[in-house]
């Protein structure tokens, strides 16, 4: 009897040790049904160059995504913050030149020439936190090539959309 109340015993044990390392796991299913972002957090010295740059962001996005309507209203965002952030009559123009066309090519060539101006306003040290990338397509523009801007380093190709998605290849990082 003495073995059998010693079995029950170490039955008794094993159930409470496992009983009780289920009841203390921890199941981390925060964060399960959001969204994921592929985008790191990048933060601007002067905040109107920032707001800037997020509606630079959502043309490229719109562009990757090919679509001229998102991208034509991202575009009339961006020129107003542009204009806030006292940047270029150059940046300004092309912005609304961009604005003001519903052509995906043709948005497309004009985001090749704001991607140029913008690379111009985010560099030497504007950046309080984070990295932006500057990507380039050979055979965008005719294959002349064309740069863009990306908080990540992944290519998401603006000049092509899903054509061409991961055509291009990071040529510089931006602090």
């Amino acid at each position: 009897m003495n073995n059998v109340t010693t079995m029950k015993t170490k039955m008794m044990m094993l159930i409470l040790v496992l009983g009780s390392w289920g009841a203390f796991a921890q199941h981390d299913h925060a964060g399960h049904d959001q969204k994921k972002t592929d985008q790191a957090m990048v933060m601007f010295k002067d905040a109107k160059l920032g707001k800037a740059y997020e509606h630079y962001t959502h043309v490229k996005n719109s562009l990757v995504a090919s679509d001229s309507e998102k991208a034509k209203n991202g575009a009339i965002e961006l020129n107003k913050a542009l204009k806030d952030a006292k940047a270029s009559a150059a940046s300004m123009e092309v912005a609304a030149k961009l604005a003001n066309t519903s052509d995906l090519e043709e948005q497309r060539k004009l985001f090749s020439t704001l991607s140029n101006e913008m690379a111009t306003l985010v560099k030497d040290g504007k950046l309080s936190m984070g990295m932006l990338y500057l990507e380039y397509c050979p055979m965008a523009n005719n294959n002349t090539g064309a740069y863009w801007l990306s908080n990540e380093k992944e290519i998401k190709n603006p000049y092509f959309g899903d054509k061409m998605l991961k055509c291009g290849s990071v040529k510089e990082m931006i602090h």
